[in-house]
């Protein structure tokens, strides 16, 4: 036995081939050129025209960003995506938690793109006032539609501000319909002060509803029922058919008390089941019988000059309030009216009066 074969063992291990690195460091690099490069308006636009969601995604981030230098550009995109704009059905959905918004978009969504047509989903997800953090769980929870290629998902943290709602979600339907998408949702965290803002920038108001979840019409504030173009009682199947067919004609009993709609629609409420596929087609036929009835009329038209109006308003008082905290000198008005207030030397509304006073003489 040769001296190299004593010192051999069961034990010992041979060089054998060099692992490779785990990490793909060419994909890496590239993925960080395609993050860095940074896309002028006119390629942002070109993108958009060609329905490219990649292109879509970028302009959406860059107007929903608060950096000042992005605002110009913004505002430049969105002028360039107007005459392409204004064409699509939008459509607004709420409900109160656990009544399968999520579930019921999707399988209505499915049915929209099997007649046809291209859907873009704007889910609001709700900021966290503490960590101005989100879920952004949307596109997790329609996992079919989002892997559709005529559907669009965008979950957008809300920010707290508007209840709930996206500041720049109007001006993100604008782009969603420049990139050729003919019907848009708009989703909103759940029942609250969110239902004003994204009424005033959809069409139709669908409010999706659970039966055997209390009292059925103390559950719902009747402003919001007022806004509604639609009811919908989800989850009608199995042991709860009965349920949501009692609960439908309480609701409809319900809205003959309250005034008629501006539009001349009669506010319907349906049944539907979206895990089981009934009732979608129905729902969605409704809508579309909403959209040529409006439309008809004249209401559709006259509705959305006022929801322009609307949104001129609450951007003009948002900026108002931007600048009024942004400015340097209004800062240390507000730190020292802050502790006034706090050593009960002022009332909160003397400390308003007294700030607005000087804001105006500035």
């Amino acid at each position: 036995m040769t001296a190299s074969k004593k010192k051999r063992s069961a034990l010992s291990v041979s060089e054998g081939v060099s692992p490779p690195d785990p990490i793909n460091k060419e994909a890496v690099s590239r993925l960080k050129k395609a993050r860095k490069k940074q896309y002028s308006t006119a390629e942002l636009l070109e993108g958009i025209k060609q329905g490219d969601t990649g292109m879509l995604s970028r302009a959406i981030t860059l107007i929903e960003s608060s950096l000042p230098q992005h605002q110009s550009e913004s505002e430049a995109l969105i002028t360039a995506c107007l005459p392409l704009s204004g064409h699509a059905f939008r459509i607004g959905i709420t409900g109160v938690p656990g009544a399968g918004k999520s579930t019921f978009i999707e399988a209505l969504g499915n049915h929209i793109i099997q007649q046809g047509g291209r859907l873009a989903v704007l889910a609001i997800d709700p900021s966290s006032e503490r960590s101005k953090g989100s879920i952004m769980g949307d596109k997790t929870r329609m996992e079919e539609l989002a892997g559709r290629p005529e559907a669009y998902i965008r979950p957008s943290p809300s920010g707290g501000t508007l209840g709930g709602v996206a500041r720049k979600t109007r001006e993100t339907i604008l782009l969603c319909e420049a990139a050729g998408f003919d019907t848009i949702f708009v989703e909103t965290v759940g029942v609250g002060q969110s239902e004003t803002a994204v009424h005033s920038m959809v069409d139709f108001f669908l409010l999706i509803m659970l039966a055997g979840a209390g009292d059925e019409l103390q559950g719902i504030k009747r402003g919001i029922m007022e806004m509604a173009d639609a009811l919908v009682i989800n989850k009608a199947d199995g042991t709860n058919i009965q349920k949501a067919r009692r609960a439908q004609a309480e609701y409809a009993n319900a809205l003959h008390l309250f005034p008629p709609s501006p539009s001349g629609w009669t506010v319907q409420v349906r049944t539907c089941s979206s895990i089981h596929q009934t009732g979608i087609e129905e729902i969605w036929q409704m809508a579309l019988d909403y959209q040529n009835h409006v439309t008809a009329n004249g209401f559709l038209e006259r509705k959305r000059k006022e929801q322009s109006k609307f949104w001129m308003y609450e951007t003009l008082r948002e900026g108002i309030f931007n600048h009024a905290f942004n400015d340097p000198g209004m800062q240390k008005e507000l730190k020292k009216h802050e502790k006034a207030i706090a050593e009960g030397k002022m009332t909160s509304f003397m400390a308003a009066v007294s700030i607005l006073n000087k804001y105006k003489s500035k």
